[in-house]
């Protein structure tokens, strides 16, 4: 009898031995689920597997059906939704791979996901790509009763159903996306770090990492955007994105013309901020001592040239606070719009300067037109003002964060400016057609000054300077260093943007000072040419 019940003891701890080693072993391997693409556990997660296969489908039909981005959405919801054993879910497909964690909103650290750890991970089809989401990413989880959370991943090679109005190109067609629960995640206080890897040659390409912003319009088309994203592509073979946000992102490639080194950059900056506030003191100056020392004889001329300073006093301003409001879209849009209204005033101006040049040294006689001022005023104004009205009418999203990228690091510089190609072609022909009518006048006037310094009553040496200073005052008072704008290709790519910047960034105070040396020297008759043209 005792025998019998000390193998049934024996028999008993065998069995209960053999219980706990298959239950440990089933919770090690419960602890990280990877799911195939045939066995998924659970209500919820069958039917997450089946809009995953038909997504699938949809993806290599081309994305040609409407019913691709309900499906996705519909797969979003899903995963929110799915049971599944263990911390954390993958299901991975060719073109699609999610990945669902479970998270304790007071215990998390940090997490990094990386495409490698994958156990069906596939190197020849799959691009490889990390993320990582830092400890600040419970911040905005704070007000959350839930004490675990689902941070969602999503892997998508299919650029297909991302396509803005410009269908352009992304870095190997990936697109990674993360989302916490129902939590809206933005302005985190340390970034969540993106990196997607590549094996291409893109030395002609700028990469650029963006966000999909969602459709609202007629035609549901999104648009790719920046803010909230750094791009470091420093490396060969990693594009780095570092985003203060949860969405999608993808790495946009843009077949960059000359590109220019971001070591030129910061002088760049310098040049054309210090330009610009010495340009727009000088403007200010003139115009109020112009405004409270005004005669009863100031003629046409003086109030043409105030009216191009005030322009320029706008142009130089608006740019000057152009970087400081690029975190505000609508107000960034608005500067953005003055902007360049600012800029086809000061064009418009410039070259209403070389029509009344015309008038007073070419034409000469029955030059005469009824209220003169009043009708080039409502050109010199009103006309940018009608072009501005015209694009805002016409087109969507023409202004807003444009960025200036370099061609060393692809480190971008945001202002704000304008955001449609179309409009800034419209520009570039503007300022074109402005260039061209006044170098035009500028050269029939200089010749029209060595006919009159070629009569044998004057002496050329002695009013050499004076005419060097006429002919100099004059390209900046009708804007012909512009024309520096159509050089920037090869080797006059750099010398073109310093003199550019410089030109024309000092163009303002330029003017003031030769407006000044005239109406200092009004009263001088030296010479008929300079005495002719002291009125200008």
């Amino acid at each position: 009898m005792l025998h019998d019940a000390a193998m049934d003891s024996q028999i008993f701890l065998w069995f209960f031995a053999c219980w706990v080693f298959v239950n440990s072993t089933s919770a090690l391997n419960k602890e990280t689920e990877i799911v195939p693409q045939h066995r998924i556990q659970k209500r919820g997660a069958e039917y997450m597997e089946a809009l995953m296969e038909n997504y699938e489908g949809h993806i290599n039909s081309g994305c040609t059906s409407n019913e691709t981005r309900k499906i996705f959405g519909k797969l979003e919801e899903t995963m929110l939704k799915a049971h599944f054993l263990g911390s954390r879910l993958i299901i991975n497909y060719p073109n699609i791979q999610t990945s669902i964690y479970r998270i304790n909103r007071t215990e998390f650290k940090g997490l990094t996901i990386n495409s490698t750890d994958l156990v069906e991970y596939d190197a020849s089809r799959q691009s490889q790509h990390s993320m990582c989401f830092p400890k600040a990413l419970m911040e905005k989880a704070q007000r959350t009763p839930a004490k675990e959370m689902r941070l969602i991943c999503i892997y998508l090679k299919a650029s297909c159903l991302f396509q803005d109005k410009q269908n352009r190109s992304l870095l190997n067609d990936d697109i990674l996306g993360a989302s916490l629960g129902n939590v809206s995640v933005a302005n985190l206080s340390k970034p969540v770090v993106i990196k997607f890897f590549h094996n291409h040659s893109l030395g002609n390409f700028s990469k650029t990492c963006v966000f999909w912003v969602e459709g609202t319009g007629e035609d549901n088309l999104g648009e790719w955007r920046t803010e909230g994203c750094e791009t470091d592509a420093s490396q060969e073979s990693v594009v780095v994105c570092k985003c203060n946000h949860l969405t999608y992102f993808a790495v946009l490639l843009q077949l960059s013309s000359e590109s220019l080194d971001e070591k030129l950059l910061v002088p760049l900056t310098y040049l054309s901020d210090i330009g610009c506030g010495i340009s727009a003191s000088a403007c200010f100056i003139t115009i109020f001592l112009y405004l409270f020392t005004r005669k009863p004889y100031h003629d046409s001329t003086t109030k043409i040239h105030i009216n191009l300073l005030g322009a320029l006093f706008f142009l130089n301003t608006s740019f000057l606070i152009s970087k400081t409001l690029v975190g505000h879209p609508w107000w960034c849009s608005i500067l953005a719009a003055f902007l360049h209204y600012s800029l086809l005033c000061s064009l418009t101006w410039m070259a209403i300067e070389g029509f009344h040049l015309y008038l007073l040294v070419i034409k000469v006689y029955n030059s005469y037109i009824s209220r003169y001022l009043l009708k080039l005023s409502a050109v010199g104004w009103g006309f940018p003002g009608a072009i501005i009205l015209a694009s805002f009418l016409s087109m969507q999203n023409v202004y807003g964060q444009y960025d200036i990228k370099t061609g060393s690091q692809y480190k971008n510089t945001p202002m704000c400016w304008i955001t449609s190609p179309i409009l800034n072609h419209i520009t570039f022909a503007y300022v074109g057609g402005t260039v061209f009518f006044n170098l035009v006048i500028l050269v029939i006037v200089v010749q029209k000054l060595r006919q009159l310094r070629a009569h044998p009553l004057h002496r050329p040496k002695k009013h050499t300077c004076k005419d060097v200073g006429t002919v100099l005052g004059m390209t900046f008072l009708l804007g012909t260093t512009w024309m520096l704008v159509f050089m920037s290709f090869g080797v006059f790519l750099v010398p073109q943007i310093f003199l550019f910047t410089i030109f024309n960034a000092l163009q303002g105070a330029v003017i003031c000072l030769w407006y000044c040396f005239l109406r200092c020297h009004s009263a001088s008759k030296h010479s008929p040419g300079f005495s002719q043209s002291s009125g200008l």
